[in-house]
């Protein structure tokens, strides 16, 4: 009895050493894939035992990939910065996502980003298994994109990535911060998430001083440092990042506000716009609704005035002397336009 044991025993530690390389993969992925692992995790998804792990753990170390460790009940093991880059393992789907995002990601607002993308997307290609890169040459020769217009400067993309390490790690972070007004402070928040919005980009944060969640244009932020301190775990007070910031923008006011009521309903508002309203939209029955509308730009909310007014419903306006002459000059200009002559095409 005790001979076939040691025969089973021997039977199983070759099978793990023969299987070794592609576990150190397999582990190493697990690594990248998250922050943080426990012993018992990483020994589950292998399929090995605690011991195991921590050996094959000794191997990665070995070969110098910076393997942290720590003891205790809430122990485990995470791979932290290094002098070497670890090898990228991604299987057949998350390289051809990878390939497409850095193909289309010429724009984003970030600057240097159509370079790198270009330079990154050539490094990728060369190194695909042969069976991918007919889908990618599919997809590269048969798409194009038009560049978005951004409205604010290009950010840094070392800003970003200091933001979103320390969101993913939920390290508390401090930054300067310019205002709309011009005015710099210093903000030391707990990151959420990043949200990108028409170009732009946004940190949402819980601002500890103000005791409330707070949105950060990216552009705007200066000299981010990571504490080094964990927040404290909250529930953000909306489904996602991206709704909050939907219903966040639709309730702030601005410099210049203005509110129209028309004859219809608010999703058919909503439906012949052509960009998300700058405010909020009331509904009165079913047949009527108002909208608020808040820019710091006088004519972006004389452009959605005049929009919804384009509908062709019965409106009244709402607005202060400045947006009311803005809007009795677009008036009057479109008022003293001629009549096209017969058979004469108006270009769009």
């Amino acid at each position: 009895m005790s001979a076939s044991c040691a025969n089973l025993r021997g039977m199983h530690g070759e099978s793990t050493r023969r299987d070794m390389p592609g576990r150190l993969l397999r582990l190493l992925s697990l690594l990248q894939s998250r922050r943080e692992w426990s012993g018992g995790e990483l020994a589950e998804r292998l399929g090995v035992s605690d011991r195991t792990v921590r050996r094959d753990v000794d191997r990665l170390r070995a070969l110098d990939y910076p393997v942290a460790g720590t003891t205790g009940t809430a122990g485990g093991y995470r791979l932290t910065s290094g002098g070497n880059v670890p090898p990228l393992l991604l299987d057949d789907d998350e390289a051809i996502a990878m390939a497409i995002g850095l193909a289309t990601g010429t724009g984003g607002g970030v600057a240097g980003m159509a370079e790198n993308s270009m330079r990154a997307l050539a490094k990728l290609e060369q190194v695909l298994p042969a069976r991918l890169r007919p889908r990618l040459a599919a997809f590269t020769s048969a798409t194009a994109a038009v560049p978005h217009r951004h409205l604010a400067p290009p950010v840094d993309p070392a800003v970003l990535a200091v933001l979103a390490s320390c969101c993913r790690d939920q390290e508390i972070v401090s930054f300067d911060y310019q205002r709309r007004d011009g005015e710099t402070s210093t903000r030391r928040v707990e990151p959420y998430n990043l949200v990108t919005v028409h170009g732009l980009w946004y940190l949402l944060a819980f601002d500890p001083d103000r005791a409330d969640w707070r949105t950060f244009r990216v552009d705007r932020i200066g000299a981010p440092l990571p504490t080094h301190r964990r927040g404290t775990p909250r529930e953000l007070p909306a489904t996602d990042a991206a709704t909050y910031l939907t219903h966040a923008f639709a309730g702030a006011r601005y410099r210049h506000t203005a509110r129209i009521t028309v004859a219809l309903p608010a999703d058919t508002v909503r439906a012949g716009l052509f960009a998300t309203i700058p405010g909020e939209i009331e509904q009165h029955g079913p047949r009527e609704c108002t909208i608020r509308l808040s820019a710091d730009s006088p004519e972006l909310v004389v452009q959605f005035l005049a929009a919804i007014a384009a509908l062709g419903a019965e409106f009244g306006v709402e607005a202060p002397e400045e947006i009311a002459v803005r809007l009795r000059t677009v008036g009057h200009g479109l008022a003293a336009t001629p009549p096209s002559a017969p058979g004469m095409e108006l270009g769009c």
